[in-house]
């Protein structure tokens, strides 16, 4: 368990993003490579927004489509539209387990989430998805369906290998009936090497290895023997909405899909 020690010395993942939705929660640090960031990629700040849709637009459907039990592993610190909120919208009585490894995400998750009885954060690293599922069993039955969401964490795992066993890990835990959602980053079809291992070096101080964004087979392959959902893998801000998927510019890719 961790001491809770937070690094105001490097930055966060967590916390860059959190300074995209406009939050309070970061340090300066966090904010220069946010503005690193955006002079490689202008687009982010959009882009960050775009997946916060896509995660409301995903829980909507998959409540729903009766899912009562939510695993948000890499949650991020709350912000506005958080997954417990949009679920009990449509299903009241939905269950949701977060899990962060980030000492500021899990502080103010607890605090945010004391009330909640039906809600609950746990620390957990999306390298051990076994230890994570084990914990969430003590909130979530996973005899029943669970949808796990894995938004904008995926590409942190920088090798293809331990990516796949983490997926089959998760695929696993998941009965038929359940689903596995994730927005995962996408270098676009026309972008330069430069631009990505530039963003690839500013994203390595804040996540051990940085950011790895890969293809759609790539990604498409870690939902082998799963159910793609219309519209498969897209853009997020093209994820059931009226925009046309745009494949040529980096972007966040998003899919959901169901056990089988």
């Amino acid at each position: 368990m961790t001491d809770l020690q937070i690094d105001t010395t490097s930055p966060s993942v967590a916390r860059i993003y959190d300074y995209w939705l406009g939050g309070k929660d970061n340090f300066a640090v966090d904010r220069q490579a946010a503005e690193q960031l955006l002079k490689l990629v202008p687009d982010a700040v959009e882009m960050c927004r775009d997946n916060r849709a896509f995660l409301r637009r995903s829980v909507e459907h998959l409540a729903a489509s009766g899912i009562r039990q939510f695993l948000d592993i890499g949650s991020g610190l709350p912000t506005q539209e958080n997954v417990h909120e949009v679920a009990m919208r449509v299903a009241p009585d939905s269950r949701v387990v977060y899990v962060d490894n980030d000492p500021i995400v899990l502080v103010h998750g607890r605090a945010l989430l004391a009330t909640h009885e039906n809600t609950t954060v746990i620390e957990g690293d999306l390298r051990e998805p076994e230890a994570i599922v084990a914990a969430a069993g003590a909130h979530l039955d996973f005899e029943q369906p669970v949808a796990v969401l894995l938004l904008s964490i995926a590409h942190f795992v920088i090798d293809d290998e331990e990516l796949a066993r983490i997926m089959a890990s998760l695929r696993a835990a998941v009965r038929p009936g359940g689903y596995i959602v994730m927005s995962h980053a996408f270098a676009g079809e026309r972008t330069g090497d430069d631009t990505v291992e530039a963003v690839q070096e500013v994203y390595a101080k804040s996540a051990p290895g940085g950011l790895t964004p890969r293809t759609r087979a790539q990604i498409s392959a870690l939902f082998e023997g799963m159910e793609l959902q219309e519209p498969h893998l897209v853009p997020v801000n093209a994820w059931r909405t009226d925009q046309r998927p745009d494949f040529s510019k980096p972007s966040t890719i998003g899919v959901v899909a169901k056990a089988v």
